[in-house]
């Protein structure tokens, strides 16, 4: 399966989805450093390894796997952590509030607002509580095109995360969603999710009044 996703023009974005759980790997490449994030190593390392080599086409640099950013906690997001930590030595950076729970030491914690810049780009991390305590969607803001943000399991086409029917932790997410990413970025920003298609927070936006009304 081809796995770009965007060519833009600093960087690529590339996509597979791993696991029965259909888990989306992210691979962010900057195209002049070959510098690289990898969001989510969420199962497959073998896989992951395959993406990385592919995207050796995306630079004229030699790449260079610089960090894993994890959006959650959630064992499905990080079956391949380890694996691709102990045989890369890469950094790892993921939410303050959820890196005890990942089974690898987190190098950067990370809280509403930080910044993660490599040589070529920058990611902001948006905090968006409920899901996971520390839950992060990552932001990418392209200088000449639409916002790319990562949301791990808070944002889907149709809804925001599992809350597990709790009321306190669906309306905390629901509003950090939102203020964090509706209320911040434009309709145009491009939402990556932790699993299935891509959609746009101008598809989502007019849905969010039915969302809160239902509940999940």
């Amino acid at each position: 399966m081809d796995s770009l996703l965007y060519d833009l023009p600093a960087l690529t974005i590339r996509r597979i989805s791993v696991s029965g759980m259909d888990n989306n790997v992210y691979l962010l490449t900057a195209k002049t450093s070959g510098e690289q994030v990898l969001i989510d190593a969420a199962d497959d390392a073998q896989a992951i390894q395959q993406l990385l080599a592919d995207a050796a086409a995306d630079t004229t640099a030699t790449p260079r796997l610089a960090l894993i950013a994890t959006t959650h906690q959630h064992w499905d997001h990080v079956r391949a952590l380890k694996e691709l930590v102990d045989a890369t030595g890469v950094r790892t950076a993921a939410g303050t509030d959820d890196a005890d729970a990942l089974p690898v030491p987190v190098d950067r914690r990370l809280g509403h607002g930080d910044r993660i810049a490599v040589d070529g780009f920058e990611l902001s991390a948006v905090h968006l509580r409920g899901h996971t305590p520390g839950s992060i969607a990552f932001v990418y803001q392209d200088p000449e095109g639409p916002a790319h943000i990562f949301s791990g399991d808070s944002l889907f086409p149709g809804g925001v995360g599992n809350t597990q029917n709790d009321p306190g932790r669906f309306n905390q997410l629901l509003s950090d969603v939102t203020e964090r990413l509706f209320g911040t970025y434009p309709d145009t920003a491009v939402v990556h999710p932790g699993h299935g298609k891509p959609t746009t927070l101008g598809a989502e936006r007019p849905h969010l009044e039915e969302w809160r009304a239902r509940g999940w």
